[in-house]
């Protein structure tokens, strides 16, 4: 099981594969939406904002319900922001849970 700190690192790693989506593909998918990552093994929930294409405002503090919510244990989340495992192989293995619009995943997994 990954801990809490490796967690927030790969939640960050996120957020800088986000930020590295060149521009063009960033303003043709980009939205403004809340979004949370819980993780069940460790009993904690990430929060942070996507504006723009970018994920900011990390925090751990408790939040209104996101709009775009995923799930996922902790090694899982740290195998998919570290390359070992894709986000669509995650989602359709049943490793990560996403809670969101079809639009607003569709836009995610292309970001992604």
């Amino acid at each position: 099981m990954a801990t809490v700190d490796e967690c927030h690192d790969a939640v960050e790693r996120l957020a800088e594969r986000l930020s590295s989506v060149e521009e063009e593909a960033r303003r043709q998918h980009a939205f403004d939406r809340t979004l949370s990552c819980h993780i069940p093994d460790l009993d904690i929930t990430f929060t942070g904002a996507l504006r723009d294409g970018h994920l900011q405002d990390i925090s751990t503090d408790p939040a209104p319900k996101a709009q775009i919510r995923l799930t996922a244990k902790s090694d899982d989340l740290v195998a998919m922001t570290d390359g070992h495992l894709s986000f669509g192989q995650a989602w359709l293995g049943g490793k990560v849970r996403v809670e969101a619009s079809v639009l607003d995943l569709i836009k995610l997994k292309s970001m992604l």
